[in-house]
């Protein structure tokens, strides 16, 4: 199964999946619609004088605007100004359509321009039954329980900033008088906050209900549920009791009722929460496949320099691979919260020949009866291409999970005429589903159940299910593992991310109370909120505690947890997706030692080993001797589907024990010797310090890749063969390869469409003369330079770049362009490697494109 000799442990290709993209790829080898691309017209534009928070003076950073508003006037460049920032990022949102982009950085004082992420809200993964013991028990993962009700520490002082959907300030477990739209904010618990977009605003123009424009008001009240979610699992304080139940809240609601927002509304937020002077910022949202330099990721690590705590979710895109994690949880200095799933939760009840079984049920199922019963019978996949094994006319039917959509299965069963669908695991566990779509009149309920019931239900001779109006908590068989959508990182400047673990799958907490007051939800959305409030129980055991320390103290006590695909096999769980493992706060409040620095990132295995000093302080009483060791986690090949190996990579010590005096500090010198396997794999595990006498023991986890992390291949082609030259005609990107000539007037212009595997440091295109294939300048001859591209989001996925006909004419400075006269020319497109060297160019990728006529 595992060796040690380069061959890969567990590797899972789902093959159907793979031919079924590939023939849909082919089919649009010529042609892919427009609106398919990733990315918007929404940009960042970062000048290069500090902000504030820098050291900068408002008055400087006022002034430095007002000459590019000036610069871009005078250089015809055509945008619509979103918003301005000066605090925590001195730049601008703008719109500006693909044709301008090229301008637009070479305006003076630019530093550097990013795309505004469209973010999406989080989808609620909402179980049908929950109830407080599923909090109580995500808790006690923690040892918050222990740090509450035997420490004594509740949060109480601590100001907890929640960027999110808002809070339902009506709710009882925040104070609120019960009766929707009764109280009045602010309120005792819910102090501080802003409502930045008002309740119908969705910033998503795929969506039906697309409205742009932000209505703000003083009232940051909650009618999307997330953030009342999240807020509980921080402090509500009644029916649920969230980590830190006595921390005071501020509310910055960057979300309406439904849709999405974008990442400068999150920049305007963090910069309110600043105002206000909270102490702590969660965020639960972000944008995946991003670098540490996105400003919602610089604005963020600005705070915690100016003595902020920021948490934030490293996101939901595991299925997407490695390099997945997203901003502002990629920030230096923030946070980023991996998902861990909760170890129970509680589901309603069926029974079957008198025997309890716990079920969920289905999104779009019919309503699901609390009394009555009928016969069972087994109908097998109950998929298109596998007819029921037997008619359910009149009876409830079983079906097993796979090959098909649930959808599938009921509708075929519905249709024969069951009265009632019952879906069994193809695996151990229970599992939530959706139909996809309302069924039929939608009155037939439809719930899953755990492997094991359902094979107990085909083993009886007459099987009849009974509803009831009970309820049970079962353990979750995946309680203790990584979630199956928590992210991987690395960083892509192959910094350690994600940083730490909390319970964030199957998780119980407050809800709007015209939508229930309470739901059980899922995501990395879900685990940060946890560790914002440790870090509030943390911040409240010891104030004085600096926010750029929070980070090591939680991840010094942090518990690594075994591998998700088979943890009886003993084998750590890989470092860049747990981070230091599950937080444990209780032993983060009574530790009484320090290590620095916190994590360790050893880079490219190519350098050979890597050396990190260690320092142990020691705040006890008594001198301490530690012993020191190390242990591998699992490291893992490729990107976008995981393969996973054992570790073989190597730590020795300056010492192999240390002793540290009572009140002092000692250091260690830590040489890792990297990883040999997989090549252009992540590798990673922990430095273990345990005491000679009972005691704590503490951690720091390392992470870094394996080989030459210049090998990765950014410009792969896909099955479509990009990049592309295109042209735009009626909604649709049609790749050009001969006879290319475009009138450069509206959207009559060049596109490229380019796929990016992995993160791209630097992209520049050249203009080069068609017949001689020389520079149109000796020196002045680019267009389309950008700096941190991500990854795009899928194997298949693409971003477009247009010309604009013009050329870049500056020495170092910026402000000009000049226009290339009609004729023939190509582009040579220049991307440059995460982490590459510009001088090498072995870390140079380049493409040439077809002829280009430009005929104005």
């Amino acid at each position: 199964m595992f060796s040690k000799k380069n061959k890969s442990a567990i590797s899972v290709h789902v093959a159907s999946v793979c031919l079924l993209a590939l023939s849909i790829q082919s089919a649009l080898a010529q042609q892919v619609p427009a609106n398919n691309a990733e990315g918007g017209n929404l940009w960042f534009v970062e000048l290069a004088t500090k902000p504030v928070a820098d050291g900068n003076s408002k008055n400087n950073v006022k002034q430095a605007q007002a000459q590019f508003r000036k610069a871009a006037r005078d250089a015809d460049v055509s945008f619509t100004e979103r918003r301005s920032f000066d605090t925590l990022f001195n730049g601008f949102s703008v719109e500006i359509s693909p044709a301008q982009r090229a301008k637009l950085m070479q305006v003076p004082g630019v530093k550097a321009i990013y795309p505004v992420e469209l973010i999406q809200a989080p989808a609620p993964d909402v179980r049908s039954a929950g109830s407080a013991a599923d909090m109580a028990t995500a808790i006690g993962m923690t040892g918050a329980d222990i740090a509450q009700n035997s420490l004594g520490y509740t949060g109480t002082g601590i100001k907890v900033a929640v960027m999110d959907t808002g809070i339902d300030i009506d709710h009882p477990d925040f104070g609120g008088n019960g009766s929707n739209g009764s109280t009045a904010f602010p309120t005792p618990r819910v102090a501080y906050g802003y409502d930045f977009v008002g309740d119908a605003f969705n910033a998503d123009s795929t969506s039906p209900s697309y409205n742009p424009i932000a209505t703000p008001d003083n009232n940051p009240d909650d009618c999307g549920g997330h953030g009342t979610h999240v807020a509980g699992i921080v402090g509500a304080n009644g029916t649920v009791k969230g980590v830190a139940p006595d921390v005071t809240f501020g509310a910055y609601r960057v979300f309406g009722c439904n849709g999405s927002t974008t990442a400068d509304i999150m920049i305007a937020a963090m910069e309110q929460a600043y105002a206000d002077g909270m102490h702590i910022l969660n965020m639960s949202i972000g944008s995946a496949f991003q670098w540490p330099q996105y400003p919602t990721a610089q604005a963020a690590d600005r705070l915690v320099e100016k003595g902020m705590v920021v948490v934030a979710s490293i996101g939901n895109s595991g299925a997407s691979g490695l390099y997945s994690a997203g901003a502002p949880g990629l920030g230096e200095h923030v946070i980023g919260v991996a998902s861990f799933d909760n170890v129970a939760s509680t589901s309603a009840v069926l029974e079957v020949n008198g025997q309890d079984i716990a079920y969920n049920t289905m999104t779009f199922s019919g309503q699901v009866p609390t009394a009555g019963s009928g016969d069972v019978v087994f109908v097998g996949q109950a998929c298109n291409t596998d007819p029921l094994l037997v008619s359910p006319a009149g009876k409830i039917a079983l079906a097993v999970r796979g090959v098909c959509s649930f959808g599938e299965k009921a509708t075929n069963a519905i249709n024969a005429g069951a009265t009632a669908v019952v879906i069994h695991n193809n695996a151990p566990g229970n599992f939530s589903g959706t139909l996809g779509a309302q069924i039929g009149d939608g009155s037939v309920p439809v719930v899953s159940i755990s492997q094991a019931d359902g094979l107990f239900i085909q083993a009886q001779a007459a099987p009849v299910l009974s509803w009831t109006d009970r309820s049970m908590q079962v353990a979750l068989p995946t309680g203790g593992l990584i979630s199956s959508f928590s992210s991987y990182g690395l960083s892509p400047d192959l910094a350690l991310k994600p940083d730490i673990g909390a319970p964030g799958g199957v998780i119980y907490s407050t809800y709007p109370l015209e939508s229930g007051g309470f739901a059980t939800l899922g995501g990395t959305s879900m685990s940060s909120p946890h560790v914002a409030g440790a870090a509030a129980l943390l911040l409240q055991a010891k104030p004085n505690t600096p926010a750029m320390a929070v980070r090591s103290v939680l991840q010094n006590s942090a518990d690594p947890k075994n591998w998700f695909g088979s943890p009886g096999l003993g084998f750590l769980d890989n470092v860049h997706r747990q981070g230091a493992g599950m937080v444990d706060v209780d032993d983060s409040i009574t530790a009484s030692t320090y290590i620095t620095p916190g994590k360790i990132a050893t880079g490219e295995g190519e350098a050979g080993p890597f050396m990190q000093t260690l320092t142990v302080h020691n705040n006890g009483t008594e001198a301490v001797t530690y012993q020191l060791s190390a242990v591998n986690a699992l490291s893992t090949g490729g990107i976008i589907t995981p393969s996973f190996f054992l570790g073989d990579a190597s730590v020795s010590f300056s010492s192999d024990t240390l002793t540290v005096a009572a009140g002092g500090s000692a250091s260690v010198d830590a040489t890792i010797t990297p990883a040999t396997l997989p090549v252009n794999g992540q590798y990673g595990g922990y430095i273990v310090f345990t005491p000679e006498d009972a005691g704590q023991v503490y951690r720091v986890p390392f992470a870094g890749f394996v080989g030459d992390y210049q090998a990765i291949q950014v410009l792969a082609p896909t099955a479509s063969g990009f990049p592309w030259l295109a042209q735009l005609e009626d909604g649709f990107y049609n790749n050009c390869t001969m006879d290319c000539s475009y009138s450069m007037q509206g959207d009559d212009v060049p596109w490229f469409l380019i796929h990016f595997d992995h993160h791209a440091r630097y992209m520049e295109m050249n203009i080069l003369h068609a017949g001689s294939m020389q520079p149109v300048h000796p020196v002045f001859h680019k267009t389309n330079v950008f700096d941190y591209l991500p990854r795009n989001s899928s194997a298949t996925g693409f971003f477009t770049f247009s010309w604009d006909g013009t050329r870049i004419h500056s020495n170092g400075g910026k402000g000009k362009t000049k226009v290339v006269p009609n004729g023939d020319y190509v582009l040579q497109l220049k991307v440059l490697k995460a982490l590459g060297d510009e001088n090498n160019p072995a870390h140079w990728e380049t493409w040439t494109s077809p002829v280009i006529n430009i005929a104005r």
